[in-house]
C-alpha cells in the first residue's frame, strides 16, 4: 500500500511539472496544443518524433523552444542533398602533435547532443538519412570500426516537407518505423494566427526558460515505464495495432483492400507508452480506451501504407484508422 501511495504522489508531482511546461512551450509555440502535446509524449517515452507540415508553421521554434524547457543540450543540422553522413556523425582527422607525432583524432559531429533537430529531414539523400538509423534504435554511432555512445536521453525531433514539393527524399520504411510519433502541424486558426502576429512582431518576444533537467526528464521516463495499464487497454491496442494487417484472418475486408502493409509489435510498443504519456499530461493515474483512440493515429499513420488502387481512390490512411478505432470501442461497448 505504502509503495502505490509513493507511486501515486510522484506521478502526481510529475503532472504537475509537465503542465509547467506545456505553459512554457505555449509561450512561444502559441496554440497548436495537440502538437506541443505529442511532442512531449514522444520525450516522456524517450522516443523519437517526426514533426510534417508546411514551411514556416513554427516547427523549427518549437523544437528549439522544447530544447530549453526539458533542459536538453540542442543541436540543429539542416538537412541538404549534399550532405553526408560523417557532417551529421563525426569524422577522424589526421592530427600532428608538437613532437611531429601523427595520430588519428575523432572530431565529434552534430549527434553528440540529447536532442537533434534533424530539419527538412526529407532533403537529404537516402545515404545521409540512413546515418541516423543507428544512432535512434541503440542510442550509439559507429565511426571507422569504433562505437561511441550518444549522450543521455537522446531524441531527434526531425521536420520534413510534404513529399508532394520538389526536392525530397521519401524516407524509407525502416526509419519511419523509428519515430515514435508522426506529428502533422497544420495551419493555425484565425485566432490563434492573430495572437502569433501580436506576440512576434513587437519590439519583444517571450523567453523560452527551464521547466525540466536532463536528470529528471530521465527519471519521468522510467515513472512513466511504472504507471499501471489495466488489461482492457492492453486487449485494445493489440486488437487495434493487428486489425491493419491486411494478411491477418481477423482483419476486415475494408483493410485487406485498403493497406499494402500494416504496423508491426514495435506499433504495439508505441502504443502502450504513448497512452500512459497522454495520461500523464491530462492530469490522469492511468491511461484509458480513450487514449488509445486518441494515439492510434499519430503512432500507426506512418507505420501502414496504402495500396496502389486505394492510393487512386483518395483514400486516406489517417481517416481509416480513425473509424476501425471508433467502431472498434463502439463494438466493445456493445457487446
Amino acid at each position: 500500500m505504502v509503495a502505490a501511495e509513493d507511486l501515486v504522489a510522484e506521478i502526481e508531482a510529475l503532472e504537475d511539472k509537465l503542465a509547467q511546461a506545456k505553459t512554457a512551450i505555449t509561450r512561444r509555440f502559441i496554440g497548436q496544443e495537440r502538437v506541443v502535446e505529442l511532442t512531449l509524449t514522444s520525450l516522456l517515452c524517450g522516443g523519437h518524433g517526426l514533426l510534417i507540415g508546411l514551411p514556416g508553421l513554427g516547427k523549427t521554434r518549437l523544437v528549439e523552444t522544447v530544447s530549453t524547457v526539458m533542459g536538453l543540450n540542442g543541436n540543429r543540422v539542416q538537412f541538404t542533398p549534399d550532405l553526408m553522413p560523417a557532417d551529421i556523425l563525426g569524422s577522424e582527422v589526421l592530427e600532428t602533435g608538437s613532437d611531429g607525432s601523427r595520430a588519428f583524432k575523432f572530431i565529434q559531429g552534430p549527434i553528440f547532443c540529447q536532442l537533434l533537430m534533424a530539419d527538412e529531414i526529407n532533403r537529404a539523400s537516402p545515404r545521409t538519412q540512413s546515418a541516423l538509423l543507428q544512432a535512434m534504435q541503440e542510442k550509439v554511432v559507429t565511426v571507422a570500426g569504433e562505437t561511441r555512445k550518444l549522450d543521455a536521453p537522446f531524441h531527434v525531433l526531425a521536420t520534413q516537407n510534404p513529399i508532394e514539393q520538389e526536392g525530397t527524399y521519401p524516407l524509407p520504411e525502416a526509419q519511419l518505423d523509428r519515430f515514435l510519433v508522426q506529428i502533422d502541424v497544420q495551419y493555425p486558426d484565425r485566432k490563434t494566427e492573430k495572437e502569433i502576429l501580436l506576440a512576434t512582431t513587437g519590439a519583444e518576444e517571450a523567453d523560452a526558460y527551464g521547466v525540466f533537467t536532463a536528470d529528471e526528464l530521465i527519471a519521468a521516463q522510467k515513472l512513466l515505464r511504472r504507471m499501471p495499464v489495466g488489461d482492457a487497454v492492453v486487449e485494445m491496442i493489440l486488437d487495434l495495432v493487428r486489425a491493419f494487417r491486411p494478411h491477418d484472418p481477423l482483419s476486415s475486408d475494408r483493410v485487406k483492400d485498403t493497406v499494402a502493409w500494416g504496423p508491426g509489435p514495435r506499433a504495439a510498443q508505441a502504443l502502450m507508452l504513448t497512452v500512459r504519456a497522454r495520461a500523464l499530461l491530462q492530469g490522469r493515474l492511468a491511461p484509458s480506451p480513450e487514449d488509445v483512440i486518441n494515439m492510434a493515429r499519430p503512432v500507426l499513420t506512418h507505420r501502414m501504407a496504402l495500396t496502389f488502387s486505394a492510393r487512386a481512390r483518395g483514400e486516406d490512411l489517417g481517416t481509416l484508422i480513425d473509424d476501425i478505432a471508433h467502431r472498434m470501442v463502439a463494438t466493445e461497448a456493445a457487446a
